[in-house]
């Protein structure tokens, strides 16, 4: 098939994470073709010659890494080519094959109508922020390098299944579990990695189907857990785990169908881990509850609060030689006994562990916790070209105010009972908030006084 390079490209389509967008309307294969002639001349010029590239299951994906391959192989560049996985198979083929630079195709969580590119040119990891901001420079330029690269494939399940059992090691308890690939990525091959451990495995919504027919793949948001939260009590299952779209996030519900967010999560693996580990620092995102940095104090540890986004947590967790960290958004980070890439798999499969060496519940390896009053991350529809001036006219009127804030990512307002949290999102035209407090009351004065902020400037 012939592609033609694009020079219109949409630059809002270039995020702060990846290149994200609808297709075809805002990223067509023209646009998949031009990245990949951008992308081989970059990393080429970095004197890299080869690369690994996989793609998700969304029914656009295959006409897109096609394109994507077609314009990198015009590079000059040499492709491993993964075909379908997930993005946590896709770190891992980087890793064992030695090949830093890469791309995904993928919308992750996204609704089934979008798509987009994880890449990352060398060892630093994803692209993030300004860099991707100069490559959009670069693909407008349209200054590529010319070759004849070769394409080979490379089929990196087996080797990513053996890599579970490495550090894996169950206890005497059988764990009951459901787990709900939510019809992604996930649904391939998630059968054949849990089947591997002693558990009692009941999978939903396992079939294979880019269109997400039973819920949005987003396994954070409480809502699209309703089956998982039903199949649980159904079976009287000990936990159920989910995963999103390209199977880098995790969610967790208790056996009596509870909710446990992610920061919450973070909890219990790090009770676990903080004395088996000498580095008894952790990295947690502006997001989480206090609920988790309180518990980190009380154990001993150090907290290390930053910035949102899997791929600055996960350069920092990496930079800081960290053997946990994560964000309330599913992304989490094991380096004790894992390789540092997040994948919802590994990370389910750590709670089952746990499980599987005492005789308590979710929620009873909870106990003891700070409980406050929090909301959900919210959002608020917001233009990209308008939504970071939303964020200074707010910290503007913070500063008249007088309010002690944390601008690392957003605004992160610290009150003694309580904390508000307003940021741009770097996936979408979007303003996210989460609010916690001490109290009920309390925490509805936050979110009313800070919602008008949004509401004032949002226009």
């Amino acid at each position: 098939m012939n592609y033609n390079y694009k020079s219109d490209l949409n630059r809002n389509i270039f995020r702060g994470y990846d290149i994200r967008g609808v297709y075809p309307s805002e990223l067509d294969c023209d646009t998949a073709y031009t990245v990949g002639l951008g992308f081989g001349s970059h990393i080429k010029r970095l004197g890299y010659n080869k690369c690994v590239v996989g793609h998700d299951n969304r029914l656009s994906s295959p006409s897109l890494y096609e394109a994507l391959i077609t314009g990198i192989k015009e590079t000059g560049v040499d492709i491993i080519t993964l075909g379908l996985c997930t993005t946590p198979m896709y770190y891992f083929a980087c890793i064992k094959l030695g090949i830093p630079s890469g791309v995904m195709v993928t919308a992750s969580h996204n609704p089934k109508d979008d798509n987009g590119f994880k890449f990352a040119f060398d060892e630093s990891g994803n692209c993030k922020g300004q860099e991707i901001q100069d490559f959009l420079e670069e693909l407008i330029r349209g200054d590529f390098l010319s070759g004849e690269g070769y394409i080979d494939s490379y089929d990196i399940f087996n080797d990513y299944k053996l890599e579970f059992l490495k550090g894996l090691k169950f206890g005497k308890r059988r764990v009951k579990v459901v787990v709900d690939p939510a019809n992604g990525a996930c649904s391939s091959f998630c059968r054949s990695i849990y089947e591997q451990f002693p558990i009692d495995l009941i999978i939903i919504n396992e079939e294979n189907d880019g269109t997400f027919p039973n819920h949005h793949p987003d396994p954070c948001i409480e809502d699209n857990l309703r089956q998982l939260k039903e199949k649980v009590l159904e079976v009287g299952a000990d936990v159920g785990i989910s995963f999103d779209g390209d199977g880098d996030r995790l969610g967790v519900v208790s056996n009596t169908a509870k909710f446990i967010p992610t920061d919450i999560y973070m909890i219990i693996i790090i009770r676990d881990i903080i004395d088996k580990v000498s580095n008894k620092k952790f990295l947690y995102d502006v997001k989480c509850s206090k609920s988790l940095s309180d518990e980190i104090e009380k154990l001993g540890g150090e907290g290390i609060c930053y910035r949102t986004g899997n791929s600055y947590t996960k350069a920092k967790v990496r930079e800081e030689d960290l053997p946990f960290g994560g964000e309330l958004s599913g992304h989490v980070y094991f380096r004790d006994r894992w390789k540092g890439f997040d994948s919802g798999m590994y990370a389910g499969l750590r709670l089952l562990e746990i499980l599987s060496k005492t005789s308590k519940s979710v929620e009873e390896l909870l106990e003891g916790i700070n409980h406050y009053y929090s909301t959900e991350e919210l959002k608020f529809k917001s233009l990209d070209n308008i939504k970071f001036t939303v964020i200074d006219n707010i910290k503007k009127l913070l500063d008249e105010k007088g309010y002690k804030y944390n601008d690392i990512d957003g605004l992160r307002v610290d009150f003694d009972d309580g904390w508000a949290l307003v940021r741009c999102s770097n996936t979408g035209p979007n303003i996210t908030a989460r609010f916690e407090a001490k109290s009920e009351e309390r925490l509805n004065e936050l979110k009313e006084e800070f919602l008008s902020y949004i509401e004032k400037y949002n226009k």
